[in-house]
């Protein structure tokens, strides 16, 4: 009995170390994932560092490494921003003052989209009025880089670019809800 009680238990401690060991070798067979991927997954994001038998090891962006058992990558959502190509999308969302000219804040996020060299011309730059939020009007920039990469550097870029051409033709940005009635308390 208590053999068999024993190796009842083995038996199901071996069952996550072969699971997590044929997920191995599937995502080495199939490679829904390499090494070198930006990869987000439920403990975290980052890139794919190594690749073993039971588990992969994942490097943040925060220089931490996240240790996934390789079944977990087969039965769940992986977003793989690198899977097929390096090509991403990035945004650019920003806020207006109600009674800005919305025509003019479209040109303005296109002209600044379409300056910076390492934005895309194909797919095209567009920009959407995305809301009417409770401060002004939300509008979002979306272009696309050829590194997904670099796509939080070139998105820093616009907006320094944009406080620049906003200042320029008198276009505010608006300020968050809370900024708005501290400085109502103050008056």
């Amino acid at each position: 009995v208590l053999a068999g009680a024993l190796s009842v238990g083995i038996g199901f401690g071996l069952q996550n170390i072969v699971s997590n060991f044929v997920s191995g070798l599937i995502l080495l067979a199939e490679r829904p994932i390499k090494v070198g991927d930006w990869v987000i997954v439920s403990g975290g994001e980052g890139i794919v560092k190594r690749i073993n038998v039971r588990s992969t090891e994942i490097e943040t962006f925060d220089n931490c490494s996240i240790i996934v058992p390789n079944s977990n990558l087969i039965t769940e959502p992986v977003k793989n921003w690198t899977h097929g190509d390096t090509m991403g999308r990035f945004l650019v969302q920003v806020t207006v003052e109600y009674g800005s000219d919305a025509e003019v804040v479209s040109k303005i996020l296109q002209e600044a989209a379409r300056a910076h060299p390492k934005v895309l011309t194909n797919p095209e730059p567009n920009v959407v009025l995305a809301r009417f939020g409770q401060t002004g009007l939300d509008f979002e920039l979306r272009a696309h880089v050829a590194d997904v990469f670099l796509g939080g550097l070139v998105a820093s870029d616009i907006r320094f670019s944009l406080l620049e051409l906003f200042r320029e033709k008198g276009i505010s940005i608006a300020q968050p809800v809370a900024l708005m009635q501290a400085a109502q308390r103050q008056v």
